[in-house]
């Protein structure tokens, strides 16, 4: 049932509620105040039907097991207390001692309840532990991004792919932002997310789960995972980092990108079209189609042209993988009266100072 009928039916539910109080005047009161009562009792429902649907099934059927049990045991309580105690407050207690057994055997049973084995029993709990380990939760940088939803329409995100409430309210802020760049991310991330709700071959959730006690939204992430047993997927690098200590999964789409780019080993010839000039003398920089840049000794008057380039080394980074090669063809200095090829050392005296950069 999606949020809104969800809503819908609670309100429905609320209503009833108040009518029967406001006809059945209960505890002979008014009929404005019994309305009331009907209403507030209606709301306790919701609460704890609320509160019910965060908890696990292993703790549900914990907390059942429990509670029947506890009232079993008041039963026979009562039973006996009936038949040897003779009291007037023999209703009291016998009342007393079901609530006080209910209480513990929901109390006990839903924190022993994780305890269970549900993958033993087969059948419908069979599924249970393998349904939860697919899940994917997906962070706001990873919906405004939008490469999500290629991967997603390729097959490549199985399971159950889950958008929490409190992410589509930072992404609507986002979207309703005064910074027309902001705004632009955050309709282009709402665009993502019907484009991947259209996606027939994929299960879509929006949860509501919420952590009222945790104020930024990559800390509920990471305890919606961990209440969950799924993976945040996501291009943030410190909420990878947090949620890696924290010991819950992570599928980075930065680090998917970077694992998937071209392989090349020093002495291959590649083709690249030079794109404009390097910062160091002679040099020429041309980009691959996934983005990695190459850096061309010798290919400074060799820009808006396609050229074989011999790879010299590759340098990986963090901030991805860069490529240095070197044009083999004669170049001319920018007077055009020197045919000096660039130094020998330019291309190592170019790795050295990434490398430095890289490091600080």
């Amino acid at each position: 049932m999606s949020l809104p009928d969800l809503w819908i039916v609670r309100g429905a539910f609320l209503a009833v509620f108040s009518l029967l109080g406001y006809h059945l005047r209960p505890f002979a009161l008014e009929p404005i105040p019994a309305a009331a009562v009907g209403l507030f009792i209606g709301v306790g429902i919701i609460i704890f039907e609320i509160r019910l649907r965060r908890m696990s099934l292993k703790r549900l059927i914990g907390a059942a097991a429990g509670s029947i049990l506890g009232i079993v045991g008041a039963f026979l309580m009562s039973q006996m207390l009936h038949e040897g105690l003779k009291t007037e407050s023999l209703a009291f207690l016998e009342l007393g001692i079901l609530l006080l057994m209910w209480y513990v055997g929901l109390v006990v049973g839903a924190a022993k309840g994780e305890l269970l084995n549900l993958g033993a029993l087969g059948g419908l709990f069979g599924g249970d532990k393998s349904s939860k380990k697919s899940y994917k939760i997906l962070d706001t940088s990873v919906i405004i991004d939008g490469r999500i939803a290629d991967i997603a329409e390729i097959g490549f995100a199985d399971g159950v792919i889950i958008v929490p409430q409190f992410v589509l309210w930072e992404l609507q802020l986002v979207a309703d932002s005064a910074d027309a760049l902001k705004r632009n991310r955050g309709r282009r991330g709402l665009d993502v997310l019907q484009r991947i709700q259209k996606m027939s071959h994929l299960e879509v959730k929006i949860v509501e789960n919420d952590y009222p006690k945790v104020k930024e939204v990559d800390l509920k992430l990471i305890e919606l995972a961990k209440e969950l047993d799924g993976k945040i997927v996501t291009n943030d690098f410190n909420l990878n980092k947090i949620a890696q200590l924290q010991g819950v999964s992570v599928l980075n789409i930065n680090e998917l990108a970077n694992s998937l780019k071209a392989v090349v080993l020093p002495g291959e010839t590649m083709k690249v079209f030079i794109l404009k000039e390097g910062k160091e003398y002679n040099q020429g920089v041309a980009y691959l189609d996934d983005g990695t840049m190459v850096v061309v000794d010798n290919a400074r008057r060799q820009i808006s042209k396609t050229i074989d380039v011999s790879v010299t080394s590759v340098l990986q980074t963090t901030a991805g993988k860069m490529i240095f090669g070197r044009y083999e063809g004669k170049s001319q200095s920018d007077d055009g009266n020197d045919d000096r090829p660039a130094p020998l050392s330019r291309g190592s005296h170019s790795v050295q100072k990434v490398e430095q950069t890289a490091g600080r």
